[in-house]
């Protein structure tokens, strides 16, 4: 049974029929519960639970840093909720049952910032993994201070390590320490950058697959 909390014009929790009703982050809504159906895995519903997994699995190791990269675009949703939905839409590549990621268009920071120029990944020496760039500072929103937002993708461990306050933008380079475990292993490396005072967050730029050295 369904219960109205600020009178007939207000939300109202519970269940009434086939409506369900609640609030989250104090905003009232309502859905309806699905119907009951014969066949739960026709092949669309596989292959958008497919698409799903995939992205998943690429985003959960780096939830934190998501917070971050994605902190613009958390209207009504989560952070973590924001970059899925963009990844879902613009970075899967492949046909069920063997959907990937298209690292080159996906994004871990997202935002109107000028982006990264004459950026790239290397991993000079062991345990390192070196990021460089040109310092475009004064090119569009760019500023010299902007901190570099970095973040390296261990894909066959499911693990990600990352900083969201490297480097400043005119220093051109960081470098990135990464468990000694990764010897031999691909990173996935990903460059942004967000203003000194957090107001305001670069599009991510994919460097590449990175052997950690």
């Amino acid at each position: 049974m369904g219960k109205i909390s600020q009178g007939v014009l207000g939300g109202f929790s519970g269940k009434v029929g086939n409506v369900v009703g609640g609030t989250w982050k104090g905003i009232d809504y309502m859905r309806i519960k699905p119907a009951n159906v014969s066949n739960p895995r026709t092949e669309g519903q596989v292959d958008q639970r497919s698409k799903f997994s995939t992205v998943l699995r690429f985003l959960q190791p780096m939830t934190d840093f998501l917070r971050v990269g994605f902190k613009l675009y958390a209207n009504k949703m989560t952070q973590f909720n924001a970059a899925m939905s963009y990844n879902l839409n613009n970075a899967i590549t492949g046909a069920y049952p063997n959907f990937t990621i298209d690292y080159a268009n996906a994004l871990v920071t997202r935002g109107n910032l000028t982006v990264a120029a004459g950026s790239a990944a290397s991993s000079p020496s062991a345990g390192d993994v070196e990021v460089t760039w040109t310092n475009n500072s004064g090119s569009g929103s760019a500023s010299a201070t902007d901190k570099a937002l970095i973040v390296l993708i261990n894909t066959t461990r499911q693990e990600a390590v990352f900083t969201t306050a490297g480097a400043d933008r005119s220093a051109g380079t960081d470098i990135i320490s990464v468990p000694s475990e990764y010897t031999g292993e691909d990173v996935e490396a990903f460059l942004g950058f967000i203003s000194d005072d957090g107001s305001n967050v670069s599009n991510s730029v994919y460097l590449g697959s990175v052997t950690v050295a």
